[in-house]
Formats: C-alpha cells, sequence, structure tokens
C-alpha cells in the first residue's frame, strides 16, 4: 500500500459512569503515520447512538481521500453497539471493526445488562454483524469483522496500518486522541 494512502480510525474514550457522555475522535493516518486530521463527538455511555455519533465524526471530517474507516470494537461506550453495516452505507467505503481479545461473543453480557427493549435493539444490531475474523499482524492477533471488503483485503488495510504491534496506527491515535479529550471535558466540568 502506497505511504500516503489514509485511513480514518475511531475509537471511544468513556466518562466514569453510565449515562455519562464517551468521547469519540476520528484521526486520519496515513499508511506511512503521519496524522493528517481529527474530530470528535460524544455517545451516551449505556445508550444506542454510537453509530449515529460516527455518522457525524465522518460527516465533519469531510474526507474524500480516506480510504477505509477502522472502529475500535463493536461496542464503545458500555454496549452502544455500532451498525458496521450502517456505518459502511454513510462513509461509502469498507469498515472494519478491530477487536485486540478473543471473545465467545457479546450475548451473555448484553443479556446480563439489559432487558426488554434495551436488550432487543442491542441484540438485532449485535446478530446482524459480520463474523469476526482473525488475522495475525507483527506476531500479534486481532480480531476483525468487515463490511464493505473481503477478509484477504481486510487483512491488507490491518497490515498496512499496523507499523509495529498489534494495534492499527488510526486506533492508536483515535484511542488517545479520544482519551484526552475526554480528561479535558471532565476538567472543564469541574471548573465550572
Amino acid at each position: 500500500m502506497k505511504p500516503g494512502v489514509r485511513a480514518v480510525g475511531i475509537a471511544a474514550s468513556d466518562g466514569p459512569s453510565e449515562g455519562d457522555p464517551s468521547v469519540l475522535c476520528g484521526a486520519v493516518v496515513r499508511a506511512d503515520r503521519v496524522v493528517d486530521g481529527c474530530s470528535f463527538a460524544t455517545c451516551t455511555v449505556g445508550g444506542t447512538d454510537a453509530t449515529a455519533a460516527m455518522e457525524t465524526l465522518l460527516a465533519d471530517l469531510d474526507r474524500e481521500d480516506v480510504r477505509d474507516v477502522l472502529v475500535a470494537g463493536v461496542a464503545p461506550a458500555w454496549f452502544n453497539v455500532v451498525d458496521l453495516s450502517r456505518l459502511a452505507d454513510a462513509a461509502d467505503r469498507p469498515v472494519l471493526s478491530v477487536s485486540f481479545e478473543e471473545s465467545t461473543g457479546l450475548e451473555a453480557a448484553l443479556r446480563e445488562a439489559f432487558d426488554g427493549d434495551a436488550l432487543a435493539t442491542r441484540l438485532e444490531t449485535y446478530r446482524a454483524l459480520p463474523p469476526r475474523s482473525p488475522i495475525d499482524v507483527n506476531d500479534e492477533t486481532v480480531f476483525v469483522r468487515a463490511v464493505g471488503c473481503d477478509d484477504e483485503e481486510a487483512t491488507r488495510v490491518v497490515d498496512a496500518f499496523t507499523p509495529e504491534g498489534g494495534r492499527p496506527e488510526p486506533l492508536r491515535v483515535a484511542r488517545l486522541a479520544a482519551r484526552g479529550a475526554r480528561r479535558w471535558r471532565e476538567r472543564e466540568d469541574e471548573d465550572g
């Protein structure tokens, strides 16, 4: 992949309790590790608005030069499950959800945390997600759900944007920026 190819990484930093905002960052990063833009949004911890917040991030960035969207996991902000197909439609490009641990899935945890309509909504979105595929990168394994590209292309994207370790650079940068923005917001709220 050429060094100037760009991807957006989207990661969240949750607030301290349910109902608090989780700060999302969309970071545009080139394959050669140059950061080329950021945008921020919030979604509700324990809510169902993560997909809409991510759509807002992408619209605010308004970057036609971005080839792929990488999302850190599928349930940021305490089970605020992301609809990857809807996000791929809004982005009009492939979306890859990357997670970093083996898992038997979220259904049991969702059932433990929610019931009624809240559970049904999350289960419907979760069950519509594509399956996870393991990808080995730099002696580590990540797990990817891909919408808009096949597993071979997903592997190429993850490899191209992961120069070291197991976390693709757009997600690493987005996570750091989201954490910094959340801490700033908390200090601003404390200072009144």
